[in-house]
């Protein structure tokens, strides 16, 4: 009697993509295949097509800036690879779960109708997003489109802009929009001759950018200078308005700024609207095991990755560490549960067995967060700050790593799962 369990990955940008594909490699064709026992993967997300979020800034600048075939991917296109037995994609997005019947409700975008899928093994892997559409994805992919082709009409005749957010993304959008619209001031200036807008960005702290230390981030305001932006510190957005065409920015200072264009690029909060409340933190954030990378409260076999875990400070590089931890473990686990004798519901099999195995015995492999200061920002087409490991990267560096296009040759390579075509080998000594 065939007897297939469900792996459910729920997210399909970076983590997602990653899990998925390292599953497929590496984790299922070692897994023992007991009394006609199966596996399928199962790939959930709101969206047909994964975006490449990292070279944002300079794509809402202009349609040419980035290709946009290269920026929005087709996922389904990336699985072809793989026998469809054993992977299906489903545009979907999840609104529920249940730890104790082991399923996960979704709603399919086709037609709105809702499924109860359940799990043998449950990866949590949405992410977060931003408060504007231009800098994450908000759902199906041609939302951001739209708001990206939105944008490039508005920037032809802007005369005033706001940016609200002094970290990274903030930087990288007004020194992008900076350069674009007022150029680049000259030799022994520091500003432009003439800009063609007034650009203002908002910066929460007495500094930009958290993560670097304040000589990079005064660097940073000055490359923001001689593209034509203004740096405010200390000034938080209370609320917006629209005032015709125009937007007012209501700061916590109780002065107000007009703006033809305003941009919030104020952090992000994480896709978790569907996760019970026992299992979130404060700030909605999954509770996962900082170490093994499992949702622990919500029974044997979930896990979460990527920026919507509670375990890491979030970002690209956070995220490459930490696959191969969760999918070392999730490979043990569902060993442990094959051998074991226990199982769960199953697409076949709807009857929760009496004993469900719980997490694989002895050593772990282990999460360990890169905490030294690592982040490269760009300031327009030609500058920009940074450090790796806690060691301070020359502009052209920063440039050559990540400013000349946003390192968007890569995207493929998380769409086709290349980027994890090797495994990273583990041996329970390594801990």
């Amino acid at each position: 009697m065939s007897n297939t369990q469900n792996i459910v990955i729920l997210g399909g940008s970076f983590a997602g993509l990653s899990v998925a594909h390292y599953f497929l490699k590496h984790i299922l064709p070692t897994l023992p295949k007991n009394n006609g026992t199966s596996y399928h993967v199962y790939l959930i997300d709101s969206s047909t097509h994964y975006y490449w979020r990292i070279a944002a800034p300079r794509a809402l600048v202009g349609k040419d800036m980035i290709q946009q075939d290269k920026m929005f991917l087709p996922i389904a296109d990336g699985f072809k690879q793989y026998d469809p037995s054993i992977f299906t994609f489903i545009q979907a997005t999840a609104t529920s779960m249940d730890t104790n019947a082991r399923t996960v409700t979704i709603e399919h975008a086709s037609n709105s109708e809702s499924q109860s899928l359940p799990y043998h093994a449950l990866v949590i892997a949405t992410g977060t997003r931003t408060p504007s559409p231009l800098l994450s994805l908000q759902g199906d992919y041609k939302i951001t489109q739209n708001a990206l082709q939105e944008m490039w009409g508005k920037l032809s005749s802007a005369k005033t802009i706001v940016i609200a957010g002094g970290g990274p993304a903030g930087v990288e959008t007004a020194g992008e929009i900076g350069e674009a619209l007022n150029g680049v001031a000259g030799f022994f200036q520091s500003r432009p001759a003439n800009p063609k807008a007034k650009i203002t960005l908002l910066s929460g702290s007495n500094k930009l950018l958290p993560m670097l230390r304040p000589a990079l981030a005064k660097q940073a305001e000055v490359y923001l200078n001689r593209v034509g932006v203004d740096v405010v510190h200390n000034a938080k957005m209370q609320s917006v308005d629209s005032a015709g065409a125009q937007t007012l920015i209501h700061l916590d200072n109780g002065s107000t700024l007009e703006a033809d264009i305003y941009i919030p690029a104020t952090g992000v909060k994480p896709n978790s609207a569907f996760v019970p409340a026992n299992l979130k933190t404060d700030k909605g954030y999954v509770k996962t095991n900082g170490k093994t990378l499992r949702v622990d409260e919500a029974g044997p076999r979930v896990y979460a990755a990527g920026d919507v875990g509670s375990y890491t400070r979030g970002g690209v590089m956070d995220i490459y560490d930490a696959i191969p931890v969760v999918l070392t473990n999730i490979k043990r686990d569902l060993q442990h549960a094959a051998t074991s004798g226990a199982s769960s519901p199953s697409s076949n099999n709807n009857e929760k067995q009496p004993e469900l195995a719980g997490n694989a015995p002895g050593s772990d492999r282990t999460y360990k967060a890169n905490l030294k200061e690592t982040q490269l920002v760009p300031v327009g087409r030609s500058k920009g700050v940074g450090a790796v490991f806690g060691w301070k990267l020359p502009t052209l560096m920063v440039y050559m790593i990540k400013g000349r296009n946003y390192m968007i040759d890569n995207a493929v390579t998380l769409q086709r799962g290349t980027k994890w075509e090797k495994e990273n080998g583990w041996k329970p000594t390594d801990a």
